[in-house]
């Protein structure tokens, strides 16, 4: 019996396609799986607030009693003659006043610093959030690092310490959004205003 004529290599050609076409798509499926390519799959972006992440409604006034209306946003503000910028929130008060959890979490670490001075470090039940403190005169009494604490506890005092300056009391407040691994020293700084303000964060 004859062949159709040109059955054979119109089969040929299409299986010479379908391997080329298998080529091509299993190329880029490696290049997805393993990331070579140039291809960056964005990581998940943050929570709005770390209220959220916190388990709380919300962040609370680090500073006991403070009127969010006296509140001075300072955020990037130029540091030592303009070498750096300011990356937190400083709140003027008395030496004393105590400062207090802005949201339930864990101290991560009590650290002295020359720059900071007394400071203080609490991570968010989930681990995205950490609260910076530092110029306080202060800690709570018996407080310790891997502590719980509640929204609102007290867990210092305002001061002067560190490179404050004498006199100069107030508590440099800051927010880090945290990435997977990120120690306590890390993370991305995180204007505190509008979070205090009950506004979504600008990062």
């Amino acid at each position: 019996m004859r062949k159709a004529r040109g059955a054979g290599p119109l089969s040929r050609f299409g299986w010479v396609m379908l391997g080329a076409i298998v080529v091509v798509v299993g190329g880029f499926v490696s290049m997805l799986s393993f990331g070579t390519g140039g291809i960056v799959v964005p990581a998940a972006p943050a929570p709005k607030t770390p209220g959220v992440a916190g388990g709380s409604a919300a962040l609370v006034m680090p500073v006991a009693g403070y009127p969010m209306a006296k509140l001075h946003r300072d955020w990037g503000d130029p540091r030592e003659g303009g070498k750096r910028q300011h990356q937190g929130l400083d709140i003027m008060a008395p030496a004393g006043t105590p400062v207090v959890a802005a949201f339930g979490g864990t101290i991560e670490k009590l650290f002295e610093s020359e720059r900071g001075g007394h400071t203080l470090y609490i991570r968010s039940p989930d681990q995205r959030w950490s609260l910076y403190y530092a110029h306080l005169q202060g800690y709570a009494p018996e407080l310790a690092e891997g502590q719980r604490v509640r929204q609102g506890q007290v867990v210092g005092y305002v001061g002067d310490s560190g490179n404050a300056g004498p006199g100069n009391t107030h508590l440099h407040f800051a927010v880090h959004w945290m990435r997977a691994g990120d120690g306590w020293y890390q993370g991305e700084p995180v204007d505190p205003y509008p979070l205090l303000a009950g506004k979504t964060a600008s990062r």
